[in-house]
C-alpha cells in the first residue's frame, strides 16, 4: 500500500482556511466581533442647523464639503430634498465632520 501524502500547506492556503473557518463561525453565531448591521439612512435632514451648529455660511458650507450651494440654498428652503446620497454625506458630516475633512483634504492632495 501506498502512504497518503499530506498536502503542503501554503500561506494563501492557510489564509483561506481560517478566513472560511471565521465564515463559518460567524454563521454560527460564535464571532461576535463580526456582527452585521443595517445602515439607516435619515429621512430628513435639517441642513440649516447643521451648517449653524459648524458656523458656516452657505456658501462656505457648500465649498467646505463639495456641495452644490444653489442645492444648500434649496434644501434650507424646502424646495429640494436632499437625495439619498447627499443624506448619507449629511449624516456623516453632522457626526464627523473632521473624517469629512480629511478626506477631501487628501482627495485634493492627489
Amino acid at each position: 500500500m501506498r502512504a497518503k501524502r499530506k498536502a503542503a500547506r501554503t500561506a494563501l492556503g492557510r489564509r483561506i482556511e481560517s478566513a472560511a473557518l471565521d465564515v463559518a463561525a460567524h454563521l454560527r453565531g460564535a464571532r461576535p466581533g463580526l456582527l452585521s448591521y443595517e445602515a439607516v439612512v435619515p429621512e430628513t435632514v435639517d441642513v440649516a442647523a447643521l451648517r449653524i451648529r459648524l458656523g458656516l455660511s452657505q456658501a462656505a458650507f457648500a465649498r467646505t464639503f463639495g456641495l452644490d450651494l444653489t442645492a444648500v440654498q434649496a434644501w434650507e428652503q424646502s424646495r429640494r430634498r436632499p437625495d439619498r446620497a447627499a443624506r448619507i454625506l449629511l449624516a456623516v458630516i453632522a457626526h464627523e465632520p473632521k473624517a469629512v475633512l480629511r478626506t477631501l483634504a487628501a482627495e485634493a492632495a492627489e
